[in-house]
């Protein structure tokens, strides 16, 4: 063997010897506990996707998964602790489309959004549905407009925080028709959502899973979703576009993240066994029935996509002067 021959055979060992530790360590992710943190309170949208998900990851991976609460500033206060966490894996988020929303909102961020997290997994599309108090006498969108216009003044909504989706829906809607409401924010959607269901609040936009069981019991009306086509789970409410806000779309998604570099490996096991779970035909029923559709993006492809709702959003935002109140 001569010299070229034996430092090729060298680094051929050295990059299989790396392949193997790489693979070894996929698939020995995860040997302990792995937690999943909410930043949000209990009982929102966010909050019941993750424990649906954390339930199937738990048989997947024959680990518990633990999901923990831990809200506050529209996710800002957690995210900035994941982001000083230890990459392995093991201490994760799952959160709701406020992630990429925040930098525009909140100017002094501890973090980079697009820098100090790993982006797993999109977990699901939910598409909003605009709701109201049983006792505000109006059934469809145009009744709204209408009494809106006939008591200035008078219209609140609620959302889980200021700059969140629903509350940026809200004002889209606003802006779209010319109603007048004013904007409530809440600590989260769960709060709002009691709001509404103690008529303190006449108005919210919300995201179908969470108040779907109220929708039926006929606690809350819904008067419209946000998608430009129906929801399957509410087929015989229209769209708002449909109502005549012509064009009017917004939906909310929920992503999986992790702190900023994680083997690229871990994430994509991760993301791989994500996938694989919200596949199945049980967590896909499990969402249907909430009117959210599980996510398939690969982790490039959602490492990408996050990056572009940043810069969406910013842009959206700048244009609504939307501030904190």
């Amino acid at each position: 063997m001569n010299q070229r021959q034996a430092k090729f055979t060298r680094w051929a060992v050295g990059i299989g010897m790396a392949l193997s530790v790489g693979a070894a360590m996929g698939q020995a992710y995860p040997s302990q506990a792995v937690k999943i943190n909410v930043p949000f309170p209990p009982g929102g949208t966010t909050d019941i996707l993750a424990r649906q998900l954390a339930v199937e990851l738990a048989t997947k991976w024959a680990q518990p998964v633990v999901v923990e609460n831990k809200s506050g500033a529209s996710g800002t206060i957690y995210s900035e602790q994941l982001a000083r966490s230890t990459p392995d894996g093991y201490t994760l988020m799952l959160t709701a489309t406020h992630h990429v929303i925040n930098p525009a909102i909140y100017k002094t961020l501890r973090y980079d959004t697009k820098t100090a997290f790993t982006p797993l997994a999109e977990v699901a599309s939910v598409p909003s549905v605009l709701l109201v108090n049983p006792a505000l006498p109006v059934k469809n969108v145009q009744e709204l407009l209408a009494y809106g216009k006939a008591h200035p003044g008078k219209l609140s909504f609620g959302s889980a925080g200021t700059g969140g989706a629903n509350h940026l829906s809200g004002e889209l809607l606003k802006s779209m028709t010319g109603l007048e409401m004013l904007h409530v924010p809440y600590k989260g959607a769960a709060p709002a959502l009691t709001d509404l269901l103690g008529g303190q609040i006449p108005v919210m936009v919300d995201s179908i899973t969470g108040v779907l069981q109220h929708i039926k019991s006929g606690k809350v009306r819904a008067l419209a979703v946000t998608s430009l086509k129906r929801s399957p789970v509410l087929p015989d409410v229209p769209t708002l576009d449909e109502s005549g806000v012509k064009g009017f779309e917004a939906t909310s998604w929920f992503g999986l993240y992790g702190p900023a570099h994680m083997k690229p490996e871990l994430a994509n096991k991760i993301n791989t066994d994500v996938r694989e779970v919200l596949s199945t035909a049980k967590l896909r029923a499990l969402f249907l029935e909430q009117g959210a559709e599980p996510g398939t993006m690969t982790q490039p492809q959602f490492a990408k996509f996050v990056n572009s709702e940043v810069d969406k959003w910013a842009k959206v935002i700048a244009t609504a002067n939307v501030k904190l109140e």
